[in-house]
């Protein structure tokens, strides 16, 4: 990375995550921020994240090599103007937005296409803050990089470089095509996980049963909800008609089953579990832009104390070494409570052989 003097403008949950992540991979190059929240600036700074607090937009930006704007989108775009008679020669804006038309419009307005190339790490968590980042927050999660019509390929080479430095995947899209996939695969979803709570909180009697049986896949897919209200009108407010053009596409298939269902029209309902599954089967578990193959299985155990330890030590007195071990919380599709990967075939298959003759349930992936 040629970058050496990097400036933040905003330090919350991405921000503090891509500083965190390119101090761990560059611990030598000097990281700049400014926020409202003067404490937590104190905080990164002791923390070794960042090297010097600002006071606001102002001339300790005419060294910086590259600014990321990573404060909430609605106030990104008003930054700019602020922030482009401190520039140097060479030096680039990017920012961390969910949507990217509303800032490329304010680009192009300003006439600082040459000098802006966009971007939108696609991970983050319902916690905010900086105090939540950390520096593999972005592994293995999509970095998508949006060029204006005047960028240049050695400054989409820069934040591709800053991408695969915090290992993130790196992916060149036109902001219009970001903000209509966006739409589809982020955004709707978080309205729908929202109105459905508010539609099960609305249904629910005063015994509260639905709450309190509300587990497994219901959990599962409206856990998003309880992200920042903030954050997400301000995502809906800024591709709304992206977001209006696929949810009229979802309310018509709503509208769909429920004519199916009220028909009782059994085929027309068995096709949409099956063509749903058939697709859903298609998405990888293993870590995005990985081509090697995952050894990996699932064990049903009891949910008490020291089953993993159990397991481990069972493994262990057979020198099987165990890559990584997540528990599934959701049973729903049968499979077993502790997902278990190795580093190699040979491992898997000794590890699958050693459980069995403990009489565990063993399900492949």
């Amino acid at each position: 990375m040629t970058d050496s003097t990097i400036a933040f403008i905003g330090l919350g949950l991405i921000g503090g995550s891509i500083a965190r992540g390119l101090k761990r991979s560059h611990p030598e190059i000097t990281i700049k921020a400014y926020m409202r929240t003067r404490s937590r600036l104190e905080q990164a700074r002791e923390d070794g994240v960042i090297d010097v607090i600002m006071d606001g937009v102002g001339e300790e930006l005419a060294d910086c090599d590259l600014i990321f704007l990573c404060a909430p989108v609605e106030y990104n775009a008003a930054y700019l103007a602020q922030i482009r008679p401190y520039m140097k020669e060479g030096a680039l804006i990017t920012d961390v937005g969910s949507t990217k038309t509303d800032i490329h419009q304010e680009v192009t307005r300003l006439n600082m296409e040459s000098v802006f190339v966009g971007g939108h790490p696609m991970a983050g968590s319902e916690k905010t803050g900086y105090e939540n980042a950390s520096d593999h927050l972005l592994e293995n999660a999509y970095y998508i990089i949006t060029p204006t019509a005047q960028s240049r390929q050695e400054d989409i080479d820069r934040l591709v470089d800053v991408a695969k430095c915090i290992g993130s995947i790196p992916v060149v899209l036109d902001y219009r095509r970001h903000d209509q996939i966006t739409a589809a695969i982020s955004h709707l979803p978080h309205v729908i996980a929202s109105s459905l709570v508010n539609l099960v909180r609305d249904s629910d009697e005063s015994d509260g049963m639905m709450k309190l049986l509300a587990a497994g896949g219901f959990k599962d897919i409206t856990r998003i909800a309880s992200s920042s209200p903030e954050m997400w009108e301000q995502i809906c407010m800024t591709n709304s008609q992206n977001l209006a053009d696929i949810l009229s596409l979802y309310i018509h298939s709503l509208q769909e089953i429920l004519a199916q269902i009220q028909s009782r029209d059994g085929a027309a309902i068995y096709h949409l579990f099956e063509t749903s599954r058939d697709y859903r089967n298609t998405f990888t578990e293993r870590p995005k832009g990985s081509v090697a193959p995952e050894y990996t299985f699932t064990i049903d155990v009891a949910d008490e104390v020291g089953a993993i330890s159990t397991i481990s030590a069972i493994l262990a007195a057979r020198c099987v070494s165990i890559k990584n071990i997540g528990i599934n919380h959701n049973r729903e599709r049968g499979e077993g409570a502790l997902r278990v990967s190795f580093y190699d075939q040979g491992a898997m298959e000794k590890a699958w052989e050693r459980l069995e003759q403990y009489r565990y349930g063993l399900f492949r992936n």
